[in-house]
């Protein structure tokens, strides 16, 4: 069995509603276990619906739905089997 994570820590303000949608997504899209605790998501299966590029393809997808793509971007983790929702960091901020 496969277990993969996403931490989604980053997502605030009316975007933390998305974590219950998200975990839907997951788990209508790789047909596997999701379980939501606070800012990850986990999900649990087998087969090539949990290889880790094609739940960061379904998260992207996910954050496209919710037209979030512009804010946030999904990245691998250093962990193994983590992924990560990031805020992006805009041209403007930096300045």
């Amino acid at each position: 069995m496969v277990e993969v994570k996403v931490e989604a820590s980053e997502l605030k303000g009316d975007e933390a509603n998305l974590m219950d949608k998200l975990t839907d997504f997951l788990k209508e899209k790789t047909g596997g276990e999701a379980t939501s605790d606070g800012k990850i998501v986990t999900l649990k299966g087998e087969g090539e619906a949990l290889s880790k590029k094609y739940i960061r393809v379904t998260l992207k997808k996910c954050l496209h739905k919710h037209e979030l793509t512009e804010t946030y971007r999904v990245i691998a983790d250093e962990e193994e089997n983590t992924l990560k929702i990031k805020q992006r960091k805009l041209a403007e901020d930096e300045d």
